[in-house]
């Protein structure tokens, strides 16, 4: 079990989806710029390409988590991680209304 002092470390905010592409050496995962609000980008590579086109994620608000070590997946840096749920593939969470980017998830 985690502690709540365990989740509070974890920083979850609401960004916006302003670019993807196909990582054509997978069929699994997207190249995803994020806005965080302000002049915050980052990239993101998720593993959403089953249930998501490209073309359909711009725009889209996400919860993204941001405080994670940056990694290298498939030999691009990722800064983050979008969280999904998980029905028969990666479903986004998003909030139910517009709310600032950078928002904090609380």
């Amino acid at each position: 079990m985690a502690t709540y002092e365990d989740f509070i470390k974890i920083e979850l905010k609401i960004a916006k989806i302003i670019e993807a592409v196909e990582m054509p050496e997978t069929n699994k995962l997207l190249k995803l710029k994020i806005d965080l609000g302000g002049e915050e980008k980052r990239q993101i590579v998720a593993g959403i390409k089953k249930t998501y086109k490209p073309e359909e994620l711009i725009g889209r608000e996400v919860v993204v988590v941001t405080n994670l070590d940056p990694r290298m997946v498939m030999g691009t840096e990722s800064q983050g991680m979008v969280l999904c749920a998980d029905d028969n593939g990666p479903i986004l969470l998003k909030p139910d209304r517009d709310v600032p980017l950078g928002s904090k998830v609380k």
